[in-house]
């Protein structure tokens, strides 16, 4: 997992940023990272992904 605090990513819902140390769960086979909207600072999310699956971020 490459994912750090203050990556930021987008999906159709918006920009996302990762403002937790991301973690394994599921024996490694799923990643989850509490997430906050970079528009709307006080909406807090926990994003998961399958271990897999790749997801394109943008270093701070």
């Amino acid at each position: 997992m490459e994912l750090q605090v203050g990556d930021r990513f987008s999906d159709e819902t918006g920009e996302w940023e990762v403002v937790a140390h991301p973690y394994m769960g599921a024996g490694g086979k799923i990643a989850y990272a509490r997430v906050r909207r970079v528009d709307q600072p006080a909406v807090v999310d926990v994003q998961s992904w399958s271990a897999h699956e790749r997801i394109s971020v943008k270093r701070t």
